[in-house]
């Protein structure tokens, strides 16, 4: 199997901060990855390390199968990079920006202006390609920088917060540009965020990182698996004792947990297949179902699981942390 990015025991210091705590993975070529954690937990600081914008402390990091220390020209010349922070010039239009760019990667101009059109049509800005990009949205920005970062044929995009600001239908539109990317030119992807929705909509695979170490890593579905499985709420009117000793009986239930008035939840594998069944179950024991719900894992609770936290309770805490920590190296 190749690999187009491969990290091991990275660590990034800055000064007494620990930025990133010896991590280790690797990233299949073809693969869209993702970089799942709260802001300050340590994705930008990989990114730069990897893109060749920040040099590590200590470990090994290879992009395309080139030493990130001792290769860098030929790392960037292999990745394309889309910042966190917008990096367009305003006061060009977007075919400017993109010809500019593609310039400055040594195309000459006949082949800039052919691969300028070829990227406008992959993002669809055709048609306001000749406006000033002051005018654009937040969204045709954003697809704009995608479009920088692949002007010269990259075999690894880095897309750092990419849908960061944008409101839920413009970063809808822009997932779905990005999944092509993937899936229709076959472009490396890693990709850091902290939303939810988009690491399991676009990643293969995901790294959750917290205060700069790996937690866990894996397909978006097996993580799920790993909590258990499904969650079915109940609230039962009746006989509970008997209708609960039936349902131990099946299979496929790994847990059940009563509390006050009536509340039941079952842990069990392929949750729907299981509802006729508890509802028979109920009628056979003379129960009456007030309300069912079925909850399918999510990678917030797969984040919750392995870190304790929700993400955006984590965010808090990392500020906090990081001014302590800020605070002790001022001191010393």
């Amino acid at each position: 199997m190749e690999y187009a990015i491969v990290v091991e025991n990275l660590t990034k210091k800055f000064g007494n901060l620990i930025a990133v705590n010896n991590i280790s993975f690797k990233v299949k070529k073809g693969e869209l990855f993702g970089f799942l954690g709260p802001n300050g937990a340590g994705k930008t600081t990989t990114i730069n390390i990897l893109s060749t914008l920040l040099k590590k402390t200590s470990g090994k990091v290879y992009v395309n199968n080139f030493d990130v220390s001792k290769k860098m020209d030929e790392v960037r010349k292999s990745i394309g990079i889309v910042f966190q922070e917008p990096a367009l010039d305003n006061r060009l239009t977007g075919r400017e920006n993109l010809y500019f760019h593609a310039r400055i990667y040594g195309m000459n101009k006949e082949e800039s202006k052919k691969r300028v059109e070829e990227i406008l049509k992959l993002v669809e800005l055709e048609d306001k390609a000749d406006k000033l990009v002051m005018y654009y949205s937040g969204g045709m920005k954003r697809r704009l920088e995608i479009a920088r970062g692949l002007i010269h044929n990259p075999k690894v995009l880095f897309l750092d917060e990419p849908t960061l600001g944008l409101d839920a239908q413009t970063r809808r539109h822009i997932w779905e540009h990005i999944k092509k990317l993937n899936k229709e030119k076959g472009i490396t992807i890693l990709l850091t965020t902290h939303y939810m929705e988009e690491a399991d909509f676009l990643c293969d695979r995901v790294a959750i990182i917290d205060l700069g170490k790996i937690v866990v890593i894996g397909r978006n579905d097996k993580l799920k698996d790993s909590l258990g499985g499904d969650t079915i709420e109940l609230i039962v009117k009746g006989d509970k004792k008997s209708f609960v000793e039936e349902i131990k009986k099946l299979r496929s239930v790994k847990k059940i947990v009563k509390n006050g008035k009536g509340k039941i939840r079952i842990i069990a594998e392929k949750g729907e297949t299981l509802l006729p069944r508890i509802i028979r179950e109920a009628e056979k024991t003379k129960n009456k179902i007030i309300s069912i719900n079925l909850k399918k894992p999510s990678l917030e609770d797969v984040f919750l699981h392995y870190t304790g936290k929700t993400i955006r309770e984590e965010s808090v805490d990392l500020k906090k942390e990081f001014m302590k920590r800020r605070m002790k190296m001022r001191r010393h």
